[in-house]
C-alpha cells in the first residue's frame, strides 16, 4: 500500500490532514521537528512518527529514505522555511511532494526544481490547498471557455479569520506587499495596489489585489500572461493594507518581526469544528482578451477554506499515489489533475458560468 509522510502533522491544519489520511485508509507517518509533539500524536493516533529538522539536506534525505514513504505532504508553515528543504530531500530520495502553501515565492522556488525532479522521476505539486486549488481550477475552466484570453482576474470572498500558522506566514513575508503577473513576469506591487467592485455570487463587494498563490499557479496552468488575484475585504482592512506600503520597512525589522511573532501566539489555533461546518467561500473569475470585448465570467462556491484545504491536500496526495499518468516534475493542482479537480471535493458547487458583462465599476488604481 502507498504511504505518505505528513510533515508538520501536529499543527492545526496538519493534525486535521493527518486524521483525514487515516480515515481514508492511507498508510501515514507523522513527522515534524518537535519530537515531543510528534510522540504525543503517535500515542494519540496510533501511527508511526519521525522527528527530524530541515537544516541538513543529508538528514532530510536519510529521514525520508528511512521512513520508506512514497509521498511527502508538507503542512508546516511558513513554507518559505520548510518547502525547499523537503523538496530537495524528495528529489534526492525519489519521493513525490505535495504542500498547501499559498506563498508565491515558495511556488516559484519549487518550480525551479522542475528539471531535477523530472530527471529523478518525482512529481512536485505545491499549493494543493484552498490558497490555490479552487481559483487555479477556475482559471483552467475560464481558459477552456476563452482559449485566446490574455488576462485573468480571480477573486475570493471569505470571512474566515486566520489561524496561528497563517498569521506567522504573513509575518514572515511582511515585506512582500502585493504581486501580480504582467506579460508573463511576476511583478511586485504595493499592498492593495488595485481595487475593484466584484459580484462574487452574494452581492457586489469591494475587493483589493492580494498576493495569493494563484498569481503563479494560474499562469503556469493556463499560459495566460496577465494574472491578478483579489480578496473582498471591509473598509478598515483596505485602509490597513494601504498603510502597509509605508509601514512595511519598519514592520520587517528583526525586533519588530520577533514581537509580532510573539503576539501571533495569542491567536487561537484555528476555528472550531462547528464553525468550519457552517462557513462558505465564494470565488469569482474573469478571463478576457485585452483591447477587445471578449470576456467570460465563472464562479464557484466552496465549504470553509480549512475544510477545502484538508480535502484538497489529501485528495491530491491520493491521486498522485494512485495515478501513474501524472507527469513528473513541477505541476500545479489543475495542471496535474484538471480543472474538474475542485468539483470532486465535497461540498463544492459550480462552475456557474456567465458571458455577459457584470455591473459595477471597472478595475481602478488605488489612490496613493
Amino acid at each position: 500500500m502507498s504511504s505518505v509522510l505528513v510533515y508538520g502533522s501536529y499543527g492545526f491544519v496538519g493534525s486535521l490532514v493527518a486524521r483525514e489520511t487515516i480515515e481514508r485508509d492511507l498508510e501515514v507517518v507523522l513527522a515534524g521537528r518537535d519530537g515531543a509533539r510528534v510522540a504525543e500524536q503517535v500515542d494519540d493516533l496510533g501511527r508511526p512518527g519521525r522527528r527530524f529538522a530541515l537544516d541538513d539536506p543529508d538528514v532530510v534525505t536519510a529521514a525520508l529514505e528511512g521512513a520508506g514513504v512514497d509521498c511527502v505532504l508538507n503542512c508546516a508553515g511558513p513554507f518559505s522555511n520548510t518547502a525547499e528543504p523537503l523538496v530537495e530531500g524528495c528529489v534526492r530520495s525519489g519521493t513525490d511532494y505535495v504542500d498547501i502553501t499559498g506563498e508565491i515565492p515558495v511556488i516559484e522556488r519549487v518550480r525551479e526544481w522542475d528539471q531535477r525532479a523530472t530527471e529523478a522521476g518525482v512529481t512536485l505539486v505545491p499549493a494543493a490547498g484552498f490558497s490555490a486549488v479552487p481559483l487555479d481550477c477556475l482559471a483552467a475552466h475560464l481558459s477552456d471557455r476563452l482559449p485566446e484570453a490574455t488576462a485573468l482576474a480571480l477573486g475570493v470572498d471569505s470571512r474566515r479569520p486566520p489561524s496561528i500558522g497563517t498569521v506567522r506566514t504573513a509575518i514572515e513575508g511582511i515585506e512582500d506587499g502585493g504581486a501580480v503577473r504582467r506579460e508573463g513576469r511576476l511583478e511586485y506591487v504595493p499592498a492593495a495596489w488595485r481595487t475593484r467592485r466584484i459580484d462574487f455570487g452574494r452581492g457586489t463587494r469591494s475587493a483589493v489585489t492580494v498576493p495569493m498563490g494563484e498569481v503563479s499557479t494560474a499562469h503556469y496552468t493556463t499560459g495566460v500572461p496577465d494574472v491578478a488575484a483579489y480578496a473582498a475585504v471591509p473598509q478598515p482592512a483596505r485602509l490597513a493594507l494601504r498603510l502597509h506600503r509605508y509601514l512595511a520597512p519598519l514592520l520587517a525589522t528583526t525586533p519588530v518581526r520577533a514581537g509580532l511573532k510573539r503576539l501571533a501566539g495569542l491567536v487561537r489555533d484555528g476555528p472550531s469544528s462547528w464553525s468550519r461546518k457552517r462557513a462558505t467561500a465564494y470565488l469569482w473569475g474573469e478571463a478576457r482578451v485585452e483591447h477587445t470585448d471578449a470576456r467570460v465570467v465563472s464562479r464557484l462556491r466552496t465549504p470553509d477554506p480549512y475544510v477545502v484545504t484538508v480535502d484538497a491536500a489529501v485528495t491530491a496526495t491520493e491521486r498522485l499515489l494512485a495515478d501513474g499518468r501524472i507527469e513528473d516534475g513541477f505541476r500545479t493542482p489543475a495542471g496535474a489533475f484538471g480543472s474538474g479537480f475542485v468539483l470532486d471535493l465535497e461540498g463544492v458547487a459550480g462552475f456557474f458560468d456567465e458571458s455577459t458583462p457584470e455591473s459595477g465599476a471597472p478595475e481602478v488604481d488605488v489612490p496613493s
